[in-house]
Parts: structure tokens; sequence; C-alpha cells
């Protein structure tokens, strides 16, 4: 039998890696390859439904159609992009980057992105760097300036307007609260 490539939702961190090898190996199936958002089985597995109710209990999504494999390669793209801390080096734009990064348009991906999750490509991902520094606020990590040019905002004046604007707090209020108020990044 020949290989399968199955797209999942809400993958995003090593400790989902962890728990769907666990629920594959629970079905008897082989995993050749994993990372975010995708997995490689060894073989074709037949029925998807009880790889498809297995990855559910535990909060994920089984992905067939082409579009929604997409969009959450999208979503994949943009955590890790916000994760890297690398935002300041990036001398382009969002819609350079990711036209570039999935040899489509930007106009293509972004009404795509819209038309399946409700909201902008950009909002998306301003709301990925506000929960980011949600995180580093929560654990005092870093300075608002190193937190704006990690983010790649030009000021910190820029990063608290959207911090606000987004959270209803300063990040400075934020940073005394004793519930941080964060997201999953599902529910972003």
């Amino acid at each position: 039998m020949s290989n399968k490539t199955l797209s999942i939702k809400n993958m995003v961190c090593p400790r989902c890696i962890r728990v769907i090898r666990e629920e594959l190996d629970k079905l008897g199936h082989t995993v050749e390859e994993i990372r975010l958002g995708e997995v490689t089985l060894k073989s074709e597995p037949g029925d998807l439904a009880p790889i498809a109710k297995a990855l559910q209990s535990q909060g994920f999504a089984l992905l067939e159609a082409p579009n929604a494999r997409l969009v959450n390669e999208i979503k994949i793209y943009i955590q890790e992009l916000v994760r890297s801390g690398n935002l300041a080096e990036q001398s382009f734009t969002l819609s350079t980057l990711l036209a570039d990064h999935f040899a489509k348009s930007y106009g293509q991906l972004s009404g795509l992105f819209s038309q399946s999750e409700n909201q902008t490509l950009e909002h998306y991902f301003i709301a990925q760097k506000i929960e980011q520094a949600k995180e580093w606020l929560a654990y005092e990590e870093m300075t608002l300036s190193e937190m704006a040019y990690q983010l790649g905002y030009n000021t910190v004046a820029h990063l608290s307007h959207q911090f606000r604007k987004t959270t209803g707090f300063s990040p400075s209020e934020f940073r005394k609260l004793k519930s941080h108020h964060r997201k999953t990044l599902s529910e972003l």
C-alpha cells in the first residue's frame, strides 16, 4: 500500500505532535513522518472515520478539502513566523511572505482565508502577535521595547495601541492582572 498524508487542524505545538502520534498508535497506524499540521502514515489508513473521531476527542480535526488544508497551512505558517521572534528581521510585508511561501497571489490566499475563518489574514496575524505579547507579559520575559522589536512593530506605541485595541488593556495593565486571559490558538 502507498503512504497517506493527513492534514490536521489545531495541531500547533510539540505536545500536539506527541498526542496525535499516541492516538494513531492506539488505532494501529504507523507514522512515517509527523510535523505541525500534517502526518504521513506508512500505509493507506482505509476508513478515516476512526481517525477523525480519535482526533476530535483530543481537540483536533481531520482536514480533507484542499482549501481547508491550505488555510490550516497558512495558520501554521503565521504561528511559526510569530513564535520565531524574527519579525524584526523581516524586510517583507506579510502579503509578500505569504505569496512567496505558498506560490499563490496574496489576493487568492486572503480571499480563501477570510471566507473560511470569517476574519482577514491581517487580523489573524495581529491576533497571533498580541497572544505572543500576552505570553511574554505574563512571564515577564522581556521589556515592551524588546517585544515591539521582536514582533516587527516600529514603535512601542504601535504595539501598545494594537494591544489595547485587541484586549482592552494597555500592556502594563495586562501585566498587573492576576488572570491573563490568554486564548488557545484554535480560538484565534
